[in-house]
């Protein structure tokens, strides 16, 4: 019997039966050690398979290891991928105040005008009278709220309101003088506080005194000529025509701005838009309304309209945004304050009445 390399079984030896416990450990040297048998080695083949030593078949090595495990599929989604979210809507530009207040503010402030300047001319010299001590109101109150200026406004009220009577009353020199008195009235009137910032009050007191009412005596002097109904109306309509085409030039097609550190709202094609309207406006009115007055002359009125309300709306815009404020009060829905509506028609009122005089003359 050949030697194996299995274990011979119980209770036999090599040579014959067992005589006793074979003595364990690797001392022992009567029969071999016990072996495991190796793994033995797949070798790579092909996608066909291949065949064993017998020519058995032989599992493909890429298979299942076990005969109940599954080829497992590439996990995948069933769930649809949710659809695309839809664009979302535009959004239309906004006016940025309420449109139907505002219409009907200005409509109702149109009515009053027209009705108290064609009525009765002194009636509408209390109006302007009115207007402006509103607004040195407005103003006054904005500077102690925020920058804790005191201008006086009792000598301002009545300063400011005597200087609109005496420019329709006594002309130009009736205005220079009431200016004059009423600055030196803010003087003296704030004499009766501590000395404590004296400087800054009485500073804004005169400045307040030429910015209201001595630049709204101009449309007052207007009033006094033969035809100053019509002057006064050309006035207003060439200043509304210029803000309106500003604004809806500018909030259609306005895409470069004007001053952004001043006003962002205002653009380069607004004012394009406010000079365009103006001077249609203003070659209409001269033509058709002032005694003596041309059409052309109407185009150079209408340019200088809308460079003066331009720049009399960004000089009120310069003065709120160091007081840190979007409107000057709420008095006039859609509208803010009477400042507001006036930052326009100030500065423009003497453009207006010096063209006018070189034009066509102050009679």
């Amino acid at each position: 019997m050949n030697d194996s390399s299995w274990d011979a079984p119980a209770g036999h030896g090599r040579g014959g039966p067992h005589q006793g416990p074979a003595p364990a450990g690797p001392a022992h040297e009567g029969r071999p050690a016990a072996q495991t048998r190796p793994m033995p080695i797949v070798p790579d083949v092909p996608a066909g398979g291949f065949q064993d030593g017998h020519g058995r078949g032989a599992a493909h090595p890429s298979g299942p290891l076990f005969r109940d495990e599954t080829p497992q599929e590439p996990m995948t989604s069933r769930t649809p991928p949710p659809p695309p979210a839809p664009p979302a809507p535009r959004q239309k530009k906004s006016a940025g105040r309420n449109l139907g207040a505002a219409i009907g503010v200005g409509v109702g402030l149109g009515a009053v005008i027209i009705a108290s300047l064609y009525i009765w001319a002194p009636a509408f010299v209390g109006v302007i009278a009115v207007a402006v001590v509103v607004g040195l109101w407005e103003l006054t109150s904005r500077l102690q709220e925020r920058k804790q200026i005191k201008a006086p406004l009792v000598p301002l009220a009545i300063g400011g309101a005597a200087m609109v009577v005496a420019g329709y009353v006594r002309g130009a020199e009736g205005a220079w003088v009431a200016m004059a008195l009423t600055a030196l009235a803010v003087l003296v009137w704030r004499m009766t506080e501590p000395p404590e910032g004296y400087l800054k009050d009485v500073t804004a007191g005169v400045f307040a005194a030429f910015y209201v009412p001595f630049l709204a005596t101009f449309v007052a002097l207007m009033l006094t000529a033969d035809d100053g109904p019509e002057r006064v109306l050309t006035f207003l309509i060439l200043t509304v025509v210029s803000d309106t085409g500003a604004y809806a030039v500018g909030w259609r097609f306005g895409k470069h701005k004007l001053a952004p550190r001043i006003s962002p709202g205002k653009t380069r094609e607004g004012l394009v838009g406010a000079v365009t309207f103006a001077m249609a406006a203003g070659a209409l009115c001269m033509q058709f309304m002032i005694d003596d007055g041309a059409w052309w002359q109407g185009l150079v009125l209408g340019l200088a309209v809308a460079a003066s309300a331009t720049l009399g709306d960004l000089g009120e815009s310069m003065i709120k945004r160091d007081l840190g404020i979007k409107d000057m009060g709420t008095l006039l829905p859609g509208h803010g304050g009477i400042m507001d509506r006036l930052d326009s028609l100030l500065p423009t009122a003497p453009v207006v009445w010096l063209l006018l005089a070189l034009f066509v003359g102050t009679g």
